[in-house]
């Protein structure tokens, strides 16, 4: 069953739409079947890894987001908010660099599964893909019904990739450069990473 099929099944159960909460924890409850199955269609590759990496860190104390207003979420590893059991990261856990790897691989193939149900099958080269899951990774897919762009699914750059304008959607890579308002230095650095891979031709 494609994604779409799935939560449009569960609107019909419930009978009205799904909040953005609704539908991470349903993604929550199904990320080890994702990562157990092949992922379907593009698969990232070691840029995508490095720039994620890169900027995440590898951090084995749990430390709480450095830019939102209430510290949320709590994060390790390389910057995986949720245990490979789905419970969520609290303040004081420490983890092994083997943990976090097999956590950033289940959180990879969620979002390399993510990105790939949002592009519909629209061209798009390696270097995008790349940058797209990059950028997902950080900022969340967005896959609901709302058209709040809280995420890569409702965003001006999706839109734009998916009608070839490519020009556009690497110039709005920028737009993901704040944190609960503020301009974070990180996230423009990570931005113009991000946009230099996407327009990459080789």
């Amino acid at each position: 069953m494609s994604d779409q099929a799935l939560f449009a099944a569960v609107r019909a159960i419930v009978g009205r739409g799904l909040t953005q909460a609704e539908v991470d924890s349903i993604n929550r409850a199904l990320g080890r079947t994702i990562v157990a199955a092949a992922v379907t269609g593009m698969r990232a590759s070691a840029d995508a890894t490095a720039i994620i990496h890169e900027f995440e860190g590898f951090q084995a104390n749990a430390y709480p987001d450095p830019g939102s207003r209430n510290g949320l979420p709590v994060t390790c590893g390389y910057g995986s908010t949720r245990h490979l059991d789905g419970r969520p990261i609290q303040l004081g856990e420490t983890w092994t660099r083997e943990y976090a790897a097999r956590v950033f691989a289940r959180d990879l193939a969620v979002f390399e599964q993510g990105v790939n149900t949002l592009l519909k099958g629209r061209p798009t080269t390696q270097n995008q893909f790349d940058a797209l899951v990059s950028l997902s990774y950080n900022i969340g897919l967005d896959i609901d019904d709302d058209a709040h762009a809280e995420g890569l699914g409702d965003s001006s750059l999706l839109r734009h990739h998916l009608a070839g304008d490519y020009a556009k959607a690497k110039a709005a890579f920028r737009s993901w450069r704040f944190n609960d308002g503020k301009e974070m230095r990180g996230l423009v650095r990570r931005r113009e990473a991000e946009a230099a891979l996407y327009g990459r031709s080789a």
